[in-house]
Parts: structure tokens; C-alpha cells; sequence
């Protein structure tokens, strides 16, 4: 009687004619013929033995690695969470040191009180959720802002709060390939406000004054500012989008006298976050404010009234103004600081235009 012949369901044999196939095959003394043990595979899912060598050449056939037995206790491999572990445990190492260094005063902050330690790991943190899932900013032109060197970056605001200054803040920094950290001229009374005071001096903020921009972008900084001031952030909702005036040009004489450029921005979507509807001027005069709002939401609904709207922005920087060419006394050229002025007026509102014709709608 022929000896037995077991063919596993996963062999390849059964379903390619019969050929012989090196692996998974066992030698024995002699072949099948002489009555030797038939070859056995492993059942599916199963491990063959190691063959057993001989002496001789060509006595030995090739082999081919055995397929690793997985079993469902098994599957499940610890070099993930191994991974995922380790990585939050240089989050909470990271943490501490962070702590550490803040109570013992082992960090440093600049000649301005800006604090970069802090700005990256805890403000930046804070500030990021803001801009990339409820406002979803979009970022256009982001090459121009130079890899290097101090620059000017010149944008419209709005608002009603201050929120644009600080997505600017968050879209230079994430979106550079060089990280570049913006440091915003502000308004006093941002520096007489409490905590508000100590936060943006550690974010970077200096006062809006032309010593503090000219000693920044001397330094190789990019610095941030926002001509129209109170009159752009407090305007009725039924102006957005038109510029405000932009003062005396100051902001051209300093770019002119660090010979920096001076890179106009535009920024679409801050104009309905608090849709101002109203102003009530006699409480602003006794809180010492420029305005105070009235929206659809703000005061009726308490604090929930100053959510503001989930807006689409959309941030552009265009190209920048060179001003190096120009000799020192170009600084106190009244006539070409007005152009100058008109030009960066004049490119951030037929930006702001072109935004507005391209946006399918404010939330999307």
C-alpha cells in the first residue's frame, strides 16, 4: 500500500501540478521510494521543525525561512505604545524642567522683557487651537517675510478685540520655514492693563513708539504694526473692510531709517467676529476706554456674549517695499514718507478687495 500523503490547506502544492517546492520539506535517510517517512507539512497557522543537516555535498536542499506563528494574544506588538510612552514621558520630563527652570530663574528674557521659552512652549500652545481649528487660518505669501534680517510688516486691523495681532503672531511663526517670532508694536493701554500688561511684554510686544520699533528691527527682528489702531479695531460693522486712516506714516521713517523692508499684509475674516453694532460711549469714558462694543450677543449674553464667531480668516502678505536704497535723510522727507504711506495703504486695501471677491462665504 502506498504510504500516506498529507497536504496541508495552505500548501501551493495542490494547486501548482505537483511541482517540488524546496521548503517546508523534511530529508530523511533515504528517499520516499524505500519506504522512508512520508514528507508532513504543518497544519495552517502551525511551524515546521528545523531540518536536520547531513554531510555530503548537495545533500542538503535550500530552505526557506519559516512564516512566524501570530497568535491573537500576540498581535498586538508593544513597540507602539512603547513609542507612545516614551514620548509622553519627554512631555512630562520636558514639563518639569520647564517648572524647574521657572522657579529656580534659570531662564532669559530680553532687553524688552520678551520671553521666548515661554512664548513657544505656553503662549504660542495657548493661542494655536485658535488659529488652526476654530479660525482656520489660511496663509498666503508667507516668502516674503525674509528668512533673515529685520523686517516691517504693516497690517490692517479689526476686530473689535485685538484677536488679529496675535493670529498674525501665530502665522509667522508656524508658518516661516525659519520660525520667525513677530514682535507687535501695542496701543498704552495695553500696558496699563493687569496680567494683559505682563503677558504681552513676555509674548514680545513692545509700545508703539519709534525708538522701540527702529532698536527691534536694528536688531534683525520682525516687527509687527497696525497703523489704523483704535480707529480700525473699533469701527461699526458697516465700515469693515474699509482702511482707516493711517497716521503721519511714522512707521515709514523708522523702516527707512534701519533700512528695513516693509511687507504688507492683509487680513480677511477678523471684521465679524464681534459684528459691532453700537458703542456705548459713556461707559467707555468711565471704564478709560476708546469704545466699548455693543453686538448682537455682547452684553445681552453675559460672558458668553464674548465668544466670538467661528469665522474663516484668511491672512496674505504681499510683497515687500524695499527701503534701503533711499539715502539717511529720506527719513525725514515728508513727501516720501506720505507715498510711501499710500502705497502700503493702497496694497493692503486692493488685497483685502481681491479676498473678499475670491471668499465663498464668511464661515467657509
Amino acid at each position: 500500500m502506498a504510504d500516506a500523503k498529507v497536504i496541508p490547506f495552505d500548501d501551493d502544492r495542490s494547486r501548482s501540478g505537483g511541482g517540488s517546492r524546496p521548503a517546508r520539506r523534511r530529508t530523511g535517510a533515504g528517499g520516499r521510494g524505500d519506504g522512508s517517512t512520508a514528507p508532513v507539512s504543518a497544519l495552517p497557522g502551525g511551524r515546521l521543525p528545523e531540518p536536520a543537516p547531513e554531510g555530503g555535498a548537495g545533500a542538503q536542499e535550500p530552505q526557506e525561512p519559516p512564516e512566524p506563528s501570530v497568535s491573537p494574544a500576540s498581535s498586538a506588538s508593544p513597540a507602539p505604545s512603547a513609542g507612545a510612552d516614551g514620548g509622553w514621558e519627554r512631555r512630562i520630563a520636558g514639563g518639569l524642567a520647564f517648572l524647574r527652570r521657572r522657579v529656580t530663574g534659570d531662564y532669559e528674557v530680553d532687553e524688552f522683557g520678551y520671553d521666548k521659552e515661554l512664548t513657544d512652549q505656553v503662549l504660542m500652545s495657548a493661542l494655536r487651537p485658535l488659529a488652526d481649528t476654530y479660525f482656520r487660518v489660511e496663509v498666503k505669501g508667507i516668502e516674503n517675510i525674509p528668512s533673515e534680517g529685520g523686517a516691517l510688516i504693516v497690517a490692517n486691523h479689526s476686530g473689535t478685540l485685538p484677536l488679529d495681532g496675535l493670529m498674525l503672531q501665530v502665522a509667522v511663526h508656524d508658518h516661516h520655514p525659519a520660525e520667525r517670532h513677530l514682535r507687535l508694536l501695542a496701543a498704552d493701554l495695553v500696558f496699563h492693563l493687569p496680567v494683559v500688561n505682563e503677558l504681552a511684554r513676555k509674548a514680545g510686544h513692545t509700545l508703539a513708539c519709534a525708538e522701540d520699533a527702529q532698536r527691534l528691527l536694528e536688531l534683525g527682528e520682525i516687527v509687527g504694526v497696525m497703523p489704523e489702531g483704535f480707529k480700525g479695531i473699533g469701527k461699526p460693522f458697516g465700515d469693515r473692510y474699509k482702511l482707516q486712516r493711517f497716521g503721519r506714516g511714522g512707521f515709514v521713517s523708522t523702516a527707512l531709517r534701519a533700512g528695513a523692508p516693509i511687507v504688507p499684509c492683509s487680513i480677511v475674516g477678523a471684521e465679524e467676529i464681534y459684528p459691532m453694532i453700537g458703542n456705548a460711549k459713556t461707559l467707555a469714558r468711565l471704564l478709560g476706554f476708546p469704545y466699548f462694543p455693543i453686538t448682537p450677543t455682547f452684553p445681552w449674553l453675559g460672558p458668553l456674549g464674548a465668544l466670538p464667531l467661528p469665522t474663516k480668516w484668511t491672512i496674505q502678505f504681499g510683497e515687500p517695499i524695499p527701503t534701503d536704497g533711499y539715502p539717511p535723510e529720506a527719513a525725514e522727507d515728508p513727501m516720501l514718507m506720505f507715498n510711501l504711506t499710500d502705497q502700503v495703504r493702497e496694497q493692503i486695501q486692493h488685497t483685502l478687495y481681491k479676498l473678499l471677491v475670491q471668499r465663498r462665504s464668511v464661515f467657509f
